[in-house]
Parts: structure tokens; C-alpha cells; sequence
């Protein structure tokens, strides 16, 4: 008896709910945090805040990420200790000491920056920012803080992720600018554009996707998929519940092929012109997959599995 299972498939079956007939490939790894996006990697959300907005899209972010939090960096210097345990940090602050050299947020960030994080070695940790601000009332400094927020980050060795175009935006001038035409992060105006709140973050958390932010590094997770599966094939002839348990896997992977292949258009590419990778996200956030190529020459490998 074979086997046939899609890298397309494999990808598609992290992604199904707590609760649903698939067959577990990963008995002792953690499931898959279905709040939203599936991640490959371990990730905080983290904010500073003084009326509450910042809190609030920090929320939205973690929960359309399915990452842990988001953590209040008010709650004392242990805060930077908990960074240490994840493997990339979504980090958001506001703007209130406008036009500030340093200590621009007005919240807890000020004291952590020069205070508990000098020195600190974060390694290569993966860092995204956001930051929110009224570009109308104050738009020769619209989001300031988010750059300080940044160069803090990426001063203590951080691979900065998340860059976003100045189009679309009120402001005039901003520090958190880089290169002349990206904000250092995703910037957010719940003053004059709350409206865009919800599509700038979807936008933002798809084009992580597509920068390799969940992944690990190189191709550790597709190697870990092939192991990890090897791993369910034993030398010793298969006992009725583990044949059960792949003619399931294998009707689920069929399944998840039709369903995909017949809703192709409901899925967006994100293509990495780094990594050669495109990642597929759903319209409604809650699902994606991987293929190797742009979303024109993507390429689904099968491997094959013998019983």
C-alpha cells in the first residue's frame, strides 16, 4: 500500500482546527495555536500604552497572529526576561513626547530602554514594530516613538521585519521613517483613519508571512515535516490502528487538495523574492500554506510513503 502526501497537504493539515478527524504528525510537539495564522515559531506581542489604543491593536495582533499575549511592558523590568523566551517579538508603542529626542512613548518602553535593555543580547531574534499616532494634529511627527522603539531593538543585534510604505498616510514627517520611503513598522492612526485599522493589520501580518517572520531559519521546518513523518512509518509490519490512522491521513490529505484546488481564488500570494517561497493566505486570515516558487511557477513536491 502507498501513500501519497503533498508538501501542499502537509502544510494544509496544520492548519485545521482543535477538534477535526486529522491525523496528528506531531504526537509530542505543541498544537497549533488556532486563534489565526499558524506559526512555525514561538512569538510575543508586547506593548507600551496610555489610553488604551495601543493595547488594543496589540490584541487584534496577537490574535490574528495566534501568537502568545500581548504583554504589557508596564508590568516591571521582568518583562525583558520573558522576551528571552520567544523566538520572535511583535513590539507596539504610541507617541506622546512628541518631538522628543529620546524617551518618545510617554509608557513603560522609556524606562526599559535605557535602563534594563542596555546591554541586553536578544541574538537574531526576529522583530517587527508597530506604532500608533495622530498624523493630522501632530504630522511633522507622526509616530515617532516606533523609530525609537526600532533602533532600540536592532541595536541589541534584532533582524527587523515588517516595513511598510509611507502611501496612504496623512502625515508630513515622521522619525520612524527608513530609507526615504518605508516606516520602520506598521503605523496605525486610530484618530483620523481608524477605519483602516483592521485591513493595514491583515496587510501587515501577510506580508510577515511572506518575509519568512514565522518560519525558522533555512528549511528546518519542511526537514522537520519530512522526519516527523518518516517517523509514523515502523520497520515492524503496521498494526491495524496505525493503518487506520494512515488510510485517515491519507483521505484527509486528499480532501485538503480538492478543497484547495477548488478554491484557489479565495487564497492571495505573498511571494519572497529572498527565499524564492510564496505564501497562500485565505481571505478571511485563518488559514495559509507554503509552495516553493512565485505564485506563477509554484510547485507542489509529493513524497511518497510505502507499507
Amino acid at each position: 500500500m502507498k501513500f501519497f502526501l503533498s508538501s501542499l497537504s502537509l502544510a494544509t493539515l496544520l492548519v485545521l482546527p482543535n477538534g477535526s478527524n486529522a491525523f496528528t504528525l506531531f504526537p509530542n510537539q505543541p498544537s497549533v495555536n488556532t486563534r489565526g495564522t499558524p506559526l512555525f515559531m514561538k512569538v510575543g506581542v508586547f506593548f507600551g500604552t496610555s489610553t488604551g489604543n495601543t493595547e488594543e491593536c496589540a490584541e487584534k495582533i496577537a490574535e490574528k497572529l495566534g501568537a502568545e499575549g500581548p504583554f504589557d511592558v508596564d508590568d516591571g523590568d521582568s518583562i525583558v526576561e520573558t522576551f528571552r523566551k520567544y523566538d520572535a517579538l511583535v513590539v507596539g508603542t504610541p507617541t506622546w513626547n512628541t518631538g522628543a529626542d529620546t524617551e518618545r512613548s510617554g509608557t513603560g518602553w522609556d524606562e526599559l530602554y535605557y535602563g534594563s535593555m542596555e546591554g541586553l543580547d536578544l541574538g537574531d531574534k526576529k522583530v517587527a514594530v508597530f506604532g500608533l499616532g495622530d498624523s493630522v494634529s501632530y504630522s511633522e511627527n507622526y509616530a515617532d516613538a516606533a523609530g525609537e522603539l526600532h533602533d532600540i531593538f536592532e541595536s541589541l543585534g534584532c533582524k527587523m521585519h515588517g516595513y511598510v510604505s509611507t502611501e496612504g498616510y496623512l502625515h508630513d514627517d515622521s522619525k520612524a521613517i527608513r530609507g526615504g520611503d518605508k516606516f520602520c513598522g506598521l503605523l496605525l492612526d486610530m484618530v483620523n483613519q481608524e477605519e483602516l485599522t483592521d485591513e493595514r493589520i491583515d496587510n501587515w501580518i501577510a506580508q510577515l508571512g511572506s518575509e519568512g517572520f514565522l518560519e525558522g531559519e533555512g528549511d528546518a521546518v519542511q526537514d522537520a515535516v519530512v522526519i516527523e513523518a518518516a517517523a509514523v512509518m515502523p520497520d515492524t509490519p503496521p498494526t491495524t490502528g496505525t493503518m487506520e490512522n494512515l488510510e485517515q491521513l491519507d483521505e484527509n490529505s486528499s480532501l485538503l487538495d480538492q478543497s484547495i484546488a477548488s478554491h484557489d481564488t479565495g487564497f492571495k500570494p505573498h511571494t519572497n523574492t529572498i527565499t524564492g517561497k510564496t505564501m497562500w493566505t485565505s481571505v478571511d486570515g485563518t488559514k495559509c500554506f507554503i509552495t516553493e516558487g512565485t505564485s506563477a511557477t509554484a510547485t507542489r513536491q509529493s513524497t511518497t510513503f510505502s507499507a
